[in-house]
């Protein structure tokens, strides 16, 4: 079965310096019918005005990634990590037993445009950790490459969740497929362009959530830039 979630049907917040979109429940948007897919419970694509960005903050159990499309974000945290994300590269943040973490634009004349991405750990009150790694559009650019997984193979980010990422860049005549498990979830999120995922046609913003389904085909992409989930 696959259903597909628009993107005006997510939530919308706009705090001035900050506008998100929110594909599952979040803070103060609540969608009863869309509050996670399997252990996949955020997707809020957000931009940060230029001199702005999130205050240190904390959080608890939870593997957590960002995603940056355009500018960047310095990144500070409570366990000794001070970096930038840049387009092109995948963060992951493990909270465990609790982190603190701030995430700023530094840019006084560029917009960042990133997705913040959680998903729930299969084990609680682990020490807290970092890993980032960058993966040029040649590796994504007419496949689906792997990003991050429980075992970070194929040089993926390692993920404590049962879950793996794949992100692919796909235009014209460029295509792939992904043998999925029936007995799993999977979820597909269009990040930018149009393209045709299990013959549905899909553009920005656009998700689709899939289960007992064996394949996953992807084709016919303008400029497309996606995101599949295999999920618990």
């Amino acid at each position: 079965m696959q259903t597909i979630r628009r993107s005006s049907d997510r939530g919308y917040a706009d705090h001035g310096w900050l506008k998100s979109f929110h594909s599952f429940s979040f803070a103060d948007y609540y969608d009863p019918a869309n509050s996670g897919w399997s252990n996949l419970r955020v997707i809020n694509e957000d931009r940060i005005a230029p001199g702005t960005g999130f205050g240190m903050h904390g959080h608890r159990d939870m593997e957590i990634i960002s995603y940056v499309l355009e500018g960047a974000i310095a990144h500070q945290d409570s366990i000794g990590n001070g970096t930038a994300i840049r387009p092109g590269e995948v963060q992951r943040m493990s909270a465990g037993s609790g982190v603190r973490h701030s995430e700023f634009n530094h840019a006084q004349d560029q917009t960042t445009h990133f997705l913040q991405i959680w998903i729930e750990p299969n084990q609680r009150g682990i020490a807290p950790g970092y890993e980032q790694k960058a993966f040029p559009d040649e590796e994504k650019r007419g496949r689906l490459r792997l990003v991050a997984s429980p075992d970070g193979r194929d040089g993926s980010v390692r993920l404590h969740a049962d879950a793996a990422l794949y992100a692919g860049l796909f235009d014209g005549d460029e295509s792939a497929s992904l043998g999925l498990d029936p007995e799993r979830h999977a979820y597909v999120h269009l990040v930018r362009g149009t393209l045709e995922v299990n013959g549905e046609r899909l553009a920005a913003g656009d998700a689709m959530k899939l289960e007992k389904a064996s394949r996953l085909t992807l084709g016919a992409g303008r400029q497309a830039e996606v995101l599949v989930f295999d999920l618990a």
